[in-house]
């Protein structure tokens, strides 16, 4: 008698919640909305992949699925994780690629490739270019030139404000008003004259066929606004799955649901919990509402098995979350019930602070604990400053996550920029900037080369028939043949390789430090060479960027370890095996600034927790006694006495932490002077009034 060959299980490590939402839909008809409340650890990236797996296996077409995250990085983790998924279950060889998803990709990304398909249909120039954030920053400034306020004789919101405002009214949909209102109250005074600036910079943008980031969905939505074009793109897709629904915005909220107007075939994953970029327009409203959008209404499903942290850990964390008026319930656990209880550590100030965060970090790593497993967060990025002195002090290395961005560096802005004009000869900005990097152009004469090409029906003709003055005449000859060699269709990405040796002398002649600026170039020719085109080049760079640059780069880093000091929102999504939260304090937790209203401070309250949920076994919350803060409001530096964050209530924590009040570090003090008599020091200086 024959062995029955058996396939192992592929979804055989799922929890029976996590199984749950796997197999919803599936193995039964229940066509509902699902939404996944996935809590912190819980293994959201895993059930979400293994979900879209079960669907391919189920039949579902994968050119027919929409997989929409936050960032690329985010989709080829989703993509690999499915195709190794599916490799499994369908034993299939390893030599064999899996079916890919050529509809896994960000919110932005996927709305800038279905607009470039419908362009005609909107109205939209197929060659329309796509502004990173420093491009829009620099028309809003030109807009802003030109309407005269830079020349107001009160202070007019710089060209990042105004930037700031734009878009927070464009993804929040809310009124300029409401948002000055909101957050921007000093700029209130501004209001008839950025509602001016806004709209010419709306139509410069139409003049240039230029969209920026913040169009690709608000474009995308209103797209959706047309029955017959969002029942085309609607029918395009079988299945919608969403990551990190949380961190949504009205404007992507409002795709999904022209999308999925039934709620049938659409999957959203996130934690309302960990809701903490409304300083971006992301809405918490759209996670706690979504199980009544839709006919009938969605299934809910949590995941709370914790595979991260210790259950005292949980247990503190849970109970802070849990002080919420607003929330999906949820309660996190784990089998890892071993730990010691989290830490509320109060120092005297800000000095001891930093004494206190080094000696721990110092003391676990003699525990064997290395630097890099060890994180400290901060609410703003200035409240690690002291901190930092004491680390330099102690000699203890530390990368602290920002810096200079791979496309704000002024080598690798002026290729893309050169690739862009070329792409779209309309782009003031990108020419602009291109034609004074002819030796000889200034911005004179740029600005009257742009002027000229704009009335023309050809701009790249008009472009090629223009004469520099005599000075720049040669070099400006060399450009104009390297302008029309883009001009010619098919040669990507020998496209880039003509701009790179025309900027070679550029580039010489611009900084002296080219050789560490040559190393950026060289890593954009081989991230060119992964694209099929210009286009899908210049698009998928500008969305989401490589993050290091050689730009104004600092010494390496030659030490094997370091300590990670990063704010609480770019801590998201990270995990360390010990963490240490500065400035536990109201006034810093929740920020002062942050208080205005009940929907502000549920927020800080989030973002406690999302801190506290980065610990897999220790953490540490500092509590400061008195610490100096610079209040925008009444103006300079003051210092506070503190009380404990409003977010742990005296109950919670006698509960759920271990006091801890270390010795002060002073410095010893020197012995008193004996003195014969003692000197009458109060007397002497009354003496000078004639006392």
């Amino acid at each position: 008698m024959s062995a029955v060959l058996t396939r192992p299980d592929p979804f055989a490590s799922l929890n029976p919640q996590q199984r749950q939402a796997v197999e919803h839909g599936v193995a039964e008809h229940d066509e509902r909305a699902l939404l996944v409340i996935a809590g912190a650890g819980s293994g959201k990236t895993m059930t979400l992949a293994h979900r879209v797996a079960r669907l391919v296996m189920a039949g579902a077409d994968p050119q027919r699925v929409l997989l929409l995250t936050f960032s690329r990085r985010a989709a080829h983790e989703m993509e690999r994780r499915v195709g190794r998924t599916l490799h499994q279950a369908l034993a299939l060889p390893t030599s064999t690629r899996p079916p890919s998803l050529p509809w896994a990709g960000t919110f932005h990304g996927i709305g800038a490739r279905l607009l470039r398909e419908y362009a005609p249909a909107i109205g939209l120039p197929e060659r329309f270019s796509i502004l990173d954030r420093a491009d829009a920053e620099d028309l809003m400034n030109l807009a802003r030139q030109e309407a005269g306020f830079a020349a107001a004789r009160s202070r007019f919101p710089q060209k990042g404000t105004c930037l700031a405002i734009y878009s927070r009214v464009v993804n929040s949909q809310a009124t300029l008003a409401a948002v000055l209102r909101d957050a921007f109250p000093w700029c209130e005074a501004w209001a008839a004259e950025l509602n001016q600036l806004f709209a010419a910079y709306t139509r410069a943008k139409l003049q240039q066929h230029s969209l920026d980031y913040d169009d690709l969905l608000q474009y995308w939505a209103a797209m959706m606004e047309e029955p017959a074009l969002a029942a085309h793109v609607a029918a395009r897709f079988d299945h919608v799955l969403v990551d990190e629904y949380q961190d949504t915005n009205r404007l992507q909220a409002a795709v999904l649901r022209a999308l999925k107007p039934d709620g049938r075939g659409l999957t959203v994953v996130g934690d309302d919990a960990q809701s903490i970029y409304g300083f971006r327009a992301a809405e918490v409203r759209n996670i706690l509402d979504f199980p009544q959008q839709f006919g009938q209404p969605a299934r809910v499903l949590p995941l709370e098995r914790n595979y991260r942290s210790t259950q005292p850990l949980l247990d503190a964390s849970n109970a802070v979350i849990a002080l919420a008026p607003e929330r999906h319930a949820k309660q996190l656990w784990t089998d890892r019930s071993a730990g010691a209880r989290p830490r509320l550590v109060t120092v005297a100030d800000e000095a001891e602070q930093a004494c206190c965060v080094a000696d721990r970090v110092l003391a676990l790593r003699e525990e064997g604990f290395k630097l890099r497993q060890q994180a400290v967060l901060f609410r703003t990025s200035h409240h690690s400053a002291a901190l930092e002195l004491e680390l330099t002090r102690r000699q203890i290395p530390f990368v602290k996550f920002g810096g200079l961005k791979f496309l704000e560096s002024a080598h690798v802005k002026d290729v893309l920029c050169m690739l862009r004009w070329a792409e779209n000869p309309r782009s003031r900005i990108a020419g602009f900037r291109v034609a004074q990097l002819v030796a000889g152009v200034g911005p004179a004469n740029a600005r009257k080369l742009l002027d000229a090409l704009e009335p023309t029906a050809d701009p790249a003709a008009a472009l090629l028939a223009w004469r520099m003055p005599p000075a720049a005449q040669a070099d400006w000859q060399d450009f104009l043949a390297l302008y029309a060699q883009l001009q010619q269709a098919g040669q990507w990405p020998g496209d880039l390789d003509a701009v790179m040796r025309w900027y070679e002398p550029v580039l010489q002649r611009l900084h002296d430090d080219a050789p560490a600026r040559q190393a950026d170039l060289q890593q954009l020719a081989r991230i060119a060479a992964g694209h099929a085109s210009r286009e899908r080049f210049i698009t998928e760079l500008t969305l989401d960027p490589p993050e290091a640059s050689s730009d104004e780069a600092g010494p390496p880093h030659l030490d094997e370890d370091y300590l990670v000091l990063s704010t609480l929102h770019s801590a998201k999504g990270q995990e360390w095996s010990a963490v240490q939260i500065l400035n536990v304090v109201d006034g810093c937790i929740p920020s002062e600034m942050s208080t205005r209203d009940s929907a502000q401070i549920d927020e800080e309250r989030r973002l406690l927790y999302v801190g506290m949920t980065r610990a897999r076994q220790h953490l540490d919350l500092l509590v400061p006694q008195r610490f100096y803060v610079t209040d925008q409001v009444k103006h300079g530096d003051r210092h506070l006495y503190a009380s404990l964050s409003r977010f742990i209530p005296e109950a919670l924590a006698a509960r759920h932490f271990e006091r801890v009040t270390p010795l002060a570090t002073a410095p010893a003090v020197a012995p008193a002077v004996a003195l014969a008599r003692p000197v009458d020091i109060g007397g002497r200086l009354a003496g000078r009034w004639g006392g």
